[in-house]
């Protein structure tokens, strides 16, 4: 479809491989199999959630939040349940909103969802994107703990004066859906990718460091970094700006793309799964999105 071979997103992305969803699946479908999956592996009953939280940038609907289809799928009974739009970092502050939730008393048991389905979001004869994303899906049920592990500690920023390095045009209050927006491919994801690049190499060490700074820890402390998967060129410069071995990153950018919410959780969950997280681990969440958004979690296993 575009002028690019097989070698050149290998070497300039890692990506070789990507999951697409079916024509009939919504990112409600996805996130509610995630979720499944997260609370049978928490032993958690769906009626013990009080707060859900859904991360996404490519909702089933504008209205309601997905997070309200989510809930129907689950049978999860009355809930505070909302949307969270922070792009690839909403995870991230998701996790931080069912902290704070969680700490003030006002519920015990949260679920998380990052999801999104940036296929139909693409433009499949932009070159420059075309090539990156993927859809997916990842869930963590979070709730009180009674010793030192848990979350703690958590970096959260954005600056809308980057809003246009990553962006949507059309579909909101500002372009209203249209014959010349549609024509104009103004509903599709469009991103400044070297002017990213230096931005994301830059924030991802900064949100580490202030993260682990409000907690007393150093980049030594780390087990494990889950960041986001957007390009393997920047996971690799960022590991060279902490000072750490790109062993200590988890990464599988290779087999998804970049799934923009639903980044972290993925590869957070493949790395428990894999045995690459272990009990009293330190481990870093870290992203950046479109927002332009940024920030960390810190959290002892």
């Amino acid at each position: 479809m575009v002028d690019t071979s097989d070698e050149w997103i290998r070497t300039r992305t890692g990506i070789l491989e990507r999951r697409i969803c079916a024509p009939d699946e919504a990112a409600s479908d996805l996130a509610a199999e995630s979720a499944r999956k997260a609370l049978e592996h928490a032993k958690v009953d769906p009626q013990e959630i009080e707060l859900l939280i859904v991360a996404t940038v490519t909702q089933d609907t504008l209205c309601p939040a997905t997070a309200c289809y989510v809930q129907e799928q689950l049978g999860i009974k009355a809930c505070a349940a909302f949307d969270l739009n922070a792009a690839c970092t909403g995870f991230i502050y998701g996790i931080t909103i069912s902290k704070a939730y969680i700490q003030a008393g006002m519920c015990d048991k949260a679920l998380v969802i990052g999801v999104d389905l940036l296929s139909r979001v693409t433009d499949y004869e932009d070159r420059a994107t075309c090539i990156l994303f993927g859809d997916g899906a990842g869930a963590a049920v979070v709730g009180p703990t009674d010793d030192d592990r848990g979350i703690l500690a958590e970096y959260l920023s954005a600056d809308g004066k980057l809003a246009s390095l990553i962006h949507i045009p059309a579909g909101g209050s500002r372009l209203p859906a249209s014959v010349e927006t549609v024509q104009n491919h103004q509903h599709y994801l469009k991103m400044s990718g070297n002017e990213v690049f230096k931005v994301a190499v830059r924030i991802l060490g900064e949100s580490v460091n202030q993260a682990l700074q409000k907690c007393g820890l150093k980049v030594e402390d780390l087990s494990l970094v889950i960041p986001h998967q957007a390009n393997i060129r920047i996971i690799e410069a960022s590991a060279r700006r902490l000072n750490i071995s790109l062993d200590k990153f988890y990464i599988n950018i290779d087999k998804y793309g970049n799934t923009s919410a639903a980044s972290v959780p993925l590869a957070l969950d493949e790395a428990v799964r894999k045995g690459r997280v272990k009990s009293g681990d330190l481990l870093a969440l870290v992203a950046f999105g479109g927002g332009f958004t940024w920030g960390a979690n810190i959290i002892r296993w």
